[in-house]
């Protein structure tokens, strides 16, 4: 009785008047799925207009990381590229709603898999895969595509939302497509669904600052890192399949899986967290816009964080 009622109590709160708000919000975004997803689209693109002049906050932060990450553009180049990355934070909410809430039919086309046969191959080693891949702004849709380009379902991780509400959208959003999603503490749970067999869609690349954090070079910059791949490979014995998502012009998005990393794990944690930091680094290359540079990557607990200009502004 307990148990049944936390259950209630929980569902219950969802619905307080404080969260009133929230579910307006979702209702809106609810029915601008209705919408041809070109016109999506393009509101998308007009919110992250919006969101560039909104966030000065986050704004300030993607422009140090551009400055630390890209020194050899002028300064032109490094604000085309941090409006154009507004433009995609502003695609990534339009483009999450559709993952969680358009119906395959409408999404036939929409993307292009490449490298299938990456995955297949792992797969069929029986140990599970890890499909590495990294916060890029259409990571929701390359999560959407591969899941409609697979004959099984695929396993996540997520770190839990601090709103209940949006946990709530995203849990319901994300079983509609995709088989379980663990937390990214619940390290238990993800080796057993490796074991089961299961490829596990897995971004390690945000700053982590806990007990085991490496500092790795991510753009040749020391960064505090998680070196949880490797740890997890080396358990699970699960290869490794880097997965990235990019942008095409027209609506459109590519999916790249390239080959399973080779000698992953190599025995060296440094050096292996390194790697893959390298792997993330080079897709970012590719499509500097769309990597999510709003978070703070290079944080850290002394008078070196490059963000620390932003407490006194």
């Amino acid at each position: 009785m307990t148990r049944k009622m936390g259950v209630m109590d929980s569902r219950h709160s969802l619905y307080a008047p404080r969260y009133w708000p929230w579910w307006c919000a979702v209702g809106i975004l609810w029915l601008h799925t209705r919408l041809p997803i070109h016109w999506q689209l393009a509101t998308g693109r007009v919110l992250g207009r919006a969101l560039y002049r909104l966030l000065p906050h986050r704004r300030r932060i993607a422009a140090i990381n551009l400055r630390l990450c890209f020194p050899e553009l002028e300064p032109a180049e490094q604000v085309r590229l941090l409006r154009e990355h507004f433009e995609g934070l502003g695609l990534m909410v339009v483009e999450t709603t559709i993952g969680w809430w358009v119906d395959d039919r409408r999404l036939k086309g929409i993307g292009k898999v490449e490298g299938l046969e990456n995955l297949n191959r792992a797969l069929a080693k029986g140990r599970g895969v890890l499909l590495l891949t990294a916060h890029f702004t259409a990571l929701e849709m390359g999560g959407r595509v591969l899941a409609m380009a697979v004959d099984h379902p695929f396993h996540g991780v997520q770190r839990p939302h601090e709103n209940p509400v949006l946990q709530y959208c995203i849990d319901r959003g994300r079983a509609r497509r995709f088989g379980r999603m663990y937390s990214r503490d619940d390290i238990r749970g993800i080796l057993k669904g490796l074991k089961g067999g299961h490829a596990l869609w897995y971004a390690p690349d945000q700053a982590y600052t806990g007990p085991r954090s490496i500092q790795a070079p991510f753009f040749g910059i020391p960064a505090a890192s998680n070196p949880a791949t490797a740890r997890i490979a080396k358990v699970s014995g699960a290869p490794v399949v880097p997965f990235f998502t990019l942008r095409e012009p027209g609506g459109r998005y590519r999916l790249r899986l390239l080959p399973a990393l080779e000698d992953f794990p190599g025995g060296d944690l440094e050096a292996d967290t390194a790697r893959i930091n390298k792997v993330i680094e080079d897709q970012v290359r590719l499509a500097p816009a769309q990597y999510y540079w709003v978070h703070r990557r290079f944080k850290r607990r002394d008078e070196t964080d490059p963000y620390l200009q932003l407490q006194s502004l």
